[in-house]
């Protein structure tokens, strides 16, 4: 299992790999699960949360980097087996508490003439349980209440409702804002708004942090994600 540690004495667990990740932040018996993984994944997820001694009162938080399905299917089951309050984007709470998909498109010929016919129909098929949120996320949330040195970053353009987490200036968890599949590439295959997408990069950036964690793929570099940035920016005239 991929580990890494902060400065602060955090450390993040890629606790669910293949097609898509889910990481665990622990800080001494405190834990934040970040995304769910799909619903295929459960027991591997539930095994690991418990073999790390996870349980209703040390999953402090849960965090959904946004809702579509690949991230929230298992959402309902860990919220009533470890009771963690559930954090998501004000701008996605509707879709959470239908069990629906916000919208994606296509950002290349293949993926834009695939989401241009089937997204909306393949969507609205794969639903997933509702779940009830405890706390909104507007723009920046800190999670130093919480007891992690941490915050949570707006960081839309794959969905309208995207957000990151940031460990210590050091680590971010990014969900789907990049990918971490395509060699010398982070751009997604799929974004609601490519150009918001890419001026979240710059957001990330300007965090200081040097560790990507995405939800598909695996980490990428800052030196990475600059080059991407600039080559897009540039694209889009930003």
């Amino acid at each position: 299992m991929k580990k890494w540690e902060t400065k602060c004495s955090c450390t993040i667990y890629q606790i669910l790999s293949g097609r898509s990740n889910s990481f665990l932040l622990s800080n001494e018996k405190r834990f934040i699960l970040i995304d769910t993984g799909r619903k295929n994944s459960y027991k591997s997820l539930i095994q690991r949360l418990e073999g790390f001694g996870v349980n209703e009162n040390s999953l402090i938080a849960l965090i959904l980097t946004h809702t579509h399905f690949d991230h929230a299917e298992n959402v309902l089951k860990i919220k009533e087996k470890f009771k963690p309050k559930l954090y998501v984007h004000q701008t996605e709470a509707k879709y959470l508490m239908k069990g629906e998909n916000p919208s994606i498109n296509g950002t290349n010929y293949i993926t834009k003439f695939f989401t241009d016919l089937f997204a909306t129909d393949i969507l609205q098929r794969i639903k997933y349980s509702p779940a009830k949120y405890d706390y909104l996320i507007n723009d920046n949330y800190n999670l130093e209440l919480l007891g992690f040195k941490a915050c949570i970053i707006h960081t839309p353009g794959h969905t309208v409702g995207s957000i990151s987490i940031i460990i210590n200036n050091e680590i971010a968890i990014v969900g789907d804002a990049m990918f971490g599949i395509f060699k010398e590439s982070v751009y997604p295959p799929f974004a609601d708004d490519p150009k918001l997408m890419i001026k979240s990069w710059g957001k990330l950036l300007d965090t200081g942090c040097s560790i990507f964690l995405p939800a598909h793929g695996t980490s990428n570099s800052r030196e990475l994600l600059q080059r991407q940035y600039d080559k897009y920016k540039k694209r889009f005239g930003l």
